[in-house]
């Protein structure tokens, strides 16, 4: 009777949370089998896997879902502007957990990163409105390459961020397959009717970037502050996105918090290996676990939360007794 209903709960945890399992699983990989992953990831891997994630959630992304990003372009300007201007105080804050040395110069610059681009993915999967998502993510990312090199300058002893190849970089991965997927979507109806497979694609995506990530974390004692202040600041964060999303729908609201409070590991160690060295790139894996773990994890309550109050508002208000 027992193991019954402990196989009942674990299959409902399954239905209810399989991005966060897979996530979960795809970590434990990548923490234990480092060749292969490595491998991948000198070739390419992380990238690949990110035009694929890309390209399949705009390819769930609607006319009439761009049309609507329209009517709220003033909150996601206001959330732009506190991505670029609270995160990075928020980032050197809470880079004083870890000891002096190029561990902390990388935490310093996961403030400075765009929204991570698997959070347009998340914000899907929770129920939110992806080309809102998209919108943030864009628009970040140029925030990001206009201002990384400035606020670097003025919070630190003058590094710099070269910020070419990153350009180059964000267009091919980003601008492109969110451009053509959004397209297909618009003049050949592609992905309309196959939300279960562009979620599922997405899903691995997603898993497949953990174990990639993982793959290159060296975990060592100096890591705990590491841990801590990458826990730290997404908590931050997701206040932040909570605090600019007070007054919006529902689905607005998944939005805000979740691209608010995900930013770019990729970026970041980018930022951090162009303005410190190598060294501080290195931090960056193990937020990058930590905040696809985070995003996974809120895009399962999220929905479970928006599915409960539809199904609430379906029913109606509660007849009294008589």
């Amino acid at each position: 009777m027992g193991c019954a209903v402990t196989d009942r709960r674990a299959r409902s945890v399954l239905r209810a949370y399989p991005e966060l399992l897979a996530v979960l699983v795809a970590a434990i990989v990548g923490l234990t089998v480092h060749a292969p992953l490595r491998w991948l990831v000198d070739h390419h891997g992380i990238d690949v896997l990110l035009v694929v994630l890309v390209f399949a959630t705009a390819a769930t992304i609607t006319v009439g879902d761009v049309s609507r990003v329209a009517a709220v372009k003033g909150r996601l300007a206001l959330g732009l502007v506190a991505g670029i201007t609270v995160l990075p105080a928020l980032a050197w804050l809470v880079s004083r957990i870890v000891a002096t040395g190029p561990l902390r110069d990388g935490i310093v610059t996961i403030g400075l990163a765009p929204c991570e681009i698997a959070s347009v993915a998340t914000v899907s999967m929770a129920g939110g409105q992806p080309a809102a998502a998209a919108v943030m993510l864009v628009g970040s990312t140029l925030l990001t390459v206009t201002l990384a090199g400035p606020i670097l300058i003025l919070s630190t002893s003058g590094s710099r961020v070269s910020t070419g190849d990153l350009v180059v970089d964000l267009l091919l991965v980003v601008v492109v397959p969110l451009a053509v997927g959004i397209l297909l979507r618009a003049t050949r109806n592609v992905g309309a009717g196959r939300d279960y497979l562009t979620g599922a694609v997405a899903i691995f995506a997603v898993a497949g970037l953990v174990a990639l990530i993982a793959s290159r974390v060296e975990l060592s004692r100096d890591y705990s502050g590491v841990a801590a202040a990458a826990l730290v600041f997404t908590f931050g964060a997701a206040v932040l996105g909570r605090v600019l999303s007070i007054g919006a729908n529902r689905r607005l609201a998944t939005s805000m918090v979740l691209t608010t409070s995900m930013r770019d590991f990729a970026i970041a160690a980018a930022i951090a290996a162009s303005a410190f060295g190598a060294d501080a790139a290195a931090p960056l894996g193990l937020y990058g676990i930590v905040v696809l773990v985070w995003g996974t994890a809120a895009a399962g309550v999220l929905r479970a939360r928006g599915s409960a109050d539809l199904r609430t508002a379906t029913r109606g208000p509660a007849r009294r007794p008589p």
